[in-house]
């Protein structure tokens, strides 16, 4: 498929080697031009000289830029988003990385306000960006877990996470996004606060087929 990367920080630039060695096409956009060119060429992506451009052609577009830079961004693509899935991998770290700035709703939840008729789905931001490029431990997949309210856009988040590498977990509607981004925030604030190597991921264990 042919998958738009918004920003190309770490977790933008390790989706896209990812993408590129599953076999999808990838176009990656960042705020400086210049470094979406850098990691584009280092990846093997095609860097767009704006986000508009990056989408044009997209079937998935991957956000991948700080939580908060996620409303500018949104507003900016609005008409463009049209038709196409929107996949949040973002956090909603505040500016100190010491908490999370959302309430009583999930920051994909709020992003789901502002592109009204674009199915959002929350997947990846469980996921540090080195995992990427090695998404198993102990030779399982790590989980990839993908919340949404539109089955096909959730099919097509399942598609690409799958294509990485990752066993896929539907974790229900857009509402477990709340959830979601509470285990992203653990699983950083863990790392932070004790020197961890930011490779720790989630994986469910147990019996998990239907009976």
């Amino acid at each position: 498929m042919h998958v738009a990367i918004i920003g190309s920080g770490n977790v933008g630039g390790a989706l896209a080697g990812a993408a590129i060695a599953a076999g999808h096409s990838v176009t990656l956009s960042a705020a400086d031009a210049a470094h979406a060119a850098e990691v584009a060429g280092r990846t093997g992506a095609t860097a767009a000289a704006t986000n508009a451009e990056a989408v044009r052609d997209a079937d998935v577009v991957v956000l991948a830029i700080p939580g908060l830079a996620v409303p500018a961004v949104a507003d900016e693509l609005r008409d463009a988003l049209q038709g196409k899935v929107v996949i949040d991998a973002t956090n909603p770290l505040n500016e100190s990385f010491t908490d999370t700035f959302t309430t009583d709703r999930s920051a994909a939840e709020e992003l789901q306000e502002r592109v009204p008729g674009v199915p959002v789905i929350k997947a990846f931001n469980t996921i540090f960006a080195s995992r990427h490029g090695n998404p198993s431990e102990g030779g399982q997949p790590l989980d990839a877990y993908i919340a949404g309210d539109d089955a096909a856009a959730k099919a097509k988040a399942a598609e690409l996470a799958g294509s990485l590498g990752y066993r896929v977990i539907d974790a229900g509607s857009l509402r477990m996004a709340r959830a979601l981004e509470e285990m992203a925030f653990l699983n950083i604030s863990l790392n932070a606060g004790n020197g961890w190597t930011w490779q720790s991921g989630w994986k469910l264990v147990g019996p998990t087929e239907a009976q």
